[in-house]
């Protein structure tokens, strides 16, 4: 089994943040660049708003932890 890069309390955070800011799409995938690149990762702009675009509204924790353990790059 594959040990996630992100807790599930930063998870919680991120999806708080994108859930109450009402974020346009392109904000959104920035808010989400910034937060795997805050924490040592890399993400291209196209791959965060993939990201975006696949969790639409709701993003499950489960959905953003799997899309973001797939995406995010060792920097």
């Amino acid at each position: 089994m594959m040990a996630e890069k992100f807790t599930l309390p930063e998870l919680t955070e991120l999806r708080s943040e994108l859930l109450q800011s009402g974020f346009s799409s392109t904000d959104a995938a920035e808010v989400l660049q910034l937060f795997v690149t805050g924490r040592g990762y890399g993400i291209s702009p196209e791959s965060a708003k993939d990201v975006m675009y696949r969790l639409g509204a709701g993003w499950p924790l489960e959905s953003i932890q799997q899309e973001l353990d797939r995406v995010a790059l060792v920097n």
